[in-house]
C-alpha cells in the first residue's frame, strides 16, 4: 500500500507544471497495489480546491482510497513533532506534516511526496517516492 501526499494530488488535480510527473508516479503506484490518502491529505486537498468537498469521489474513481489514521500513527506523529522542536526545528512544520509521515510509515509501505528531505529525515525506514521533475 502506498500513501500520497497532498502536494502531489494538488499538482495532478490543478494541472500545474508537475502534473505529468504526478500522474506518471501515481499510475505506477496503482499498478503495484492500493494507493491511499489519510485524513490530513484529504483535508488539505479539500482546502486547496474551490470545490474540494467533491474531490473524494473523483479520487476513489481514480483508484485512490481513503485510509484513516490509526491511533498509533497519531501518537508517533506527536512524538516526532516533539523531537523536531527539541532539535530546534522551525514552527512551520506542524502536526499535519508529521501525521502524513507517521501514517505512511506505520500503515503503508511508501509515500509519494515532493518533500522527500523532511520525510526521510524524520521517518527513517519509510520508502519515499518523488515524482520526476518535482
Amino acid at each position: 500500500m502506498i500513501a500520497v501526499d497532498s502536494s502531489v494530488l494538488i499538482d495532478l488535480i490543478e494541472g500545474g507544471v508537475d502534473a505529468d510527473a504526478a500522474a506518471s508516479v501515481l499510475r505506477g503506484a496503482l499498478h503495484e497495489g492500493p494507493v491511499v490518502i489519510c485524513d490530513v491529505v484529504l483535508a488539505e486537498v479539500c482546502t486547496a480546491l474551490k470545490h474540494g468537498t467533491e474531490v473524494l469521489p473523483h479520487l476513489e474513481e481514480a483508484g485512490i482510497r481513503y485510509l484513516p489514521t490509526e491511533a498509533r500513527a497519531a501518537l508517533r506523529a506527536g512524538e516526532m513533532q516533539r523531537r523536531h522542536r527539541q532539535r530546534g526545528g522551525r514552527r512551520h512544520r506542524t502536526v499535519p506534516d508529521f501525521l502524513v509521515g507517521a501514517h505512511a510509515l506505520l500503515q503503508c509501505q511508501a509515500l509519494i511526496t515532493r518533500d522527500a528531505g523532511f520525510f526521510r529525515d524524520y521517518f527513517k525506514g519509510l520508502k519515499v517516492i518523488v515524482p520526476q521533475g518535482a
